[in-house]
C-alpha cells in the first residue's frame, strides 16, 4: 500500500492569532512553530510545508522569565573583522520588540530552505493591530 503524499495545491492554509501579551517567550514559540511546521495536521510531512500562517501580536509584551532580561544576549555579526555586535534582550526588547518573538520562533524552525519558506507565514506585531483580519483567523490559546 503506497503512503500518500499530500499536493501543495489542494493544501487549504489556515491562519491563527496568537495574544502573546504576559506569557512566557518560550510558549509563544514553541506555539508558532508547530502550527508554521505544521505538525497539528494528520497531513505532516517532514519534507514539505504543510504548516499554516501565524499572526503573533503585542510582542512587545512577552514575558523572559528570571535574569533574562538583562543576562540573555542577541549577537549577530556585521560581516567585518571584530564585527561581532552583541544586545541585551531589555535593549531589543526597547528597540525591535518583534525581534525577540522572530528570533525565538526562527531558532525552532529548520535551517534550510523548507524552514525559510516556514518563517515567511509568521506575521509578529508589537501592538494589538495587525492587518490580517481579511483572513479571519482563529485565536490560538497557548497553553
Amino acid at each position: 500500500m503506497p503512503t500518500d503524499i499530500p499536493k501543495l495545491q489542494d493544501l487549504d492554509r489556515k491562519w491563527y492569532v496568537i495574544d502573546a501579551k504576559g506569557v512566557v517567550l518560550g510558549r509563544v514559540a514553541t506555539t508558532a512553530a508547530r502550527i508554521l511546521a505544521g505538525k497539528h495536521k494528520p497531513i505532516y510531512t517532514p519534507f514539505l510545508d504543510t504548516g499554516d500562517h501565524v499572526v503573533v501580536i503585542n510582542a512587545a509584551t512577552v514575558h523572559l522569565t528570571g535574569r533574562k532580561e538583562e543576562g540573555k544576549q542577541y549577537r549577530h555579526h556585521t560581516g567585518y573583522m571584530g564585527g561581532l555586535k552583541a544586545a541585551s534582550a531589555a535593549s531589543v526588547r526597547q528597540r525591535h520588540p518583534v525581534r525577540l518573538v522572530e528570533e525565538a520562533v526562527r531558532g525552532m524552525l529548520p535551517k534550510t530552505k523548507l524552514g525559510r519558506a516556514m518563517f515567511r507565514k509568521l506575521k509578529v506585531y508589537s501592538g494589538t493591530d495587525h492587518p490580517h483580519r481579511a483572513q479571519k483567523p482563529q485565536v490560538l490559546g497557548v497553553k
